[in-house]
């Protein structure tokens, strides 16, 4: 019988990291019923935080809020209140860009996720660790912070409406509302080392995506360069950037940035569960030499000891697998078992189940 981890990321659009790592543990099965399986599904901040942690934390609580949304309607959002007293919460539960009927670069807010903040707070969370990814605004963590009790007021004393863009008429920075964070620490998980402002910041790297052109790009960073002036907190430091320029707001709270998919490893228990395995199993969308390089795979890789056996399951491959020592894993490539990209798309889970059998029958001797 052989111990098996298995600890993907989530294999974007397709697949949820949860539901990957269901899908190739039930393959797994089919070719090898007795071995021991670990689903430790894995993310680096973003999408997948919570249920990384809560599928590795049987005893945490998952709470449901209403919060404002992105775009300014209501929306539900989860978050986790740990056995120890600790909060963990995920951006993109809250402040999605995939919660916006249209984008909307410059008045898009992170609102929402301070409102989910204060529900944490109000329940008595001693500490909080908060996964920055997938947000649909550029506002500088500003709408989390007036969630808060931040107060940004324009020209005459007016509050500023929501949205990055709003932050170029700001006057003036009131924080004497502002709640202050718990007494065990706010911690940040983000897999960009993003500045806040300039031509590798928040507006400049990641506004297009959210829709942003050429000149929306240069307001929001002049948006966000004026925020920081009156705001204070430094906007050079690394992951300040990070969802929208959330990593600085935050920091000027407190917070810590942190790297998310070590940070996450820990959490959900990944980094002793690999400890008496004897194979390892992770996986994303596309696998290529980039994900050996801070990415969660790669993170994953490096956590498995000599004595197991490394695999990956991925929906392509890149042309060099190989890791600066020149080992590789195990790899499969759902676009080759399914025949075709678009097939491997199409039905994802039943391919990742694929996947998984075919892994464990590399491991079971014929005849």
């Amino acid at each position: 019988m052989l111990r098996v981890v298995i600890a993907p990321d989530s294999f974007k659009g397709t697949a949820t990291a949860r539901e990957a790592a269901a899908a190739i543990a039930e393959g797994w099965r089919e070719v090898r019923p007795d071995d021991e399986l670990v689903l430790r599904p894995q993310a680096d901040g973003g999408e997948g935080t919570l249920d990384a942690i809560a599928t590795a934390d049987p005893a945490a609580a998952v709470r449901r809020v209403e919060v404002t949304g992105p775009d300014g309607r209501p929306t539900s959002a989860r978050w986790l209140l740990r056995a120890d007293g600790s909060a963990v919460l995920e951006l993109a539960e809250s402040s999605a860009i995939t919660g916006m009927r249209e984008l909307d670069p410059l008045g898009a807010t992170t609102r929402g996720l301070g409102e989910t903040l204060v529900h944490a707070l109000d329940a008595g969370a001693t500490s909080l660790t908060i996964g920055l990814g997938g947000s649909a605004s550029t506002d500088g963590g500003a709408g989390a912070l007036a969630a808060l009790g931040l107060r940004l007021r324009g020209r005459g004393g007016v509050e500023l409406r929501d949205g990055g863009g709003a932050l170029a008429d700001l006057v003036d920075v009131d924080v004497t509302g502002l709640r202050p964070p718990p007494a065990g620490g706010v911690r940040l998980l983000t897999d960009t080392t993003a500045p806040l402002l300039g031509p590798t910041g928040a507006a400049a790297v990641f506004g297009p995506q959210k829709g942003a052109d050429r000149d929306a790009i240069e307001r929001l960073d002049d948006s966000l360069r004026r925020f920081s002036e009156l705001l204070g907190g430094d906007p050079t430091a690394p992951g300040a950037g990070a969802a929208g320029g959330a990593g600085y707001g935050f920091a000027t709270w407190g917070a810590t940035i942190e790297p998310g998919a070590s940070t996450i490893a820990e959490l959900s228990g990944l980094v002793p569960a690999v400890r008496g395995a004897d194979v390892v199993i992770s996986g994303e969308g596309r696998f290529d030499a980039t994900s050996l390089a801070g990415k969660v795979v790669g993170h994953v890789l490096g956590l498995v000891p000599p004595t197991a056996r490394a695999v990956v399951i991925a929906g392509s491959l890149g042309a060099d697998l190989r890791a600066a020592d020149g080992s590789a894993p195990t790899a499969f490539a759902l676009d080759r078992l399914a025949g075709a990209r678009e097939a491997a798309m199409t039905d994802p889970l039943r391919w990742l189940r694929e996947a998984g059998a075919a892994a464990a029958r590399g491991l079971t001797p014929r005849g």
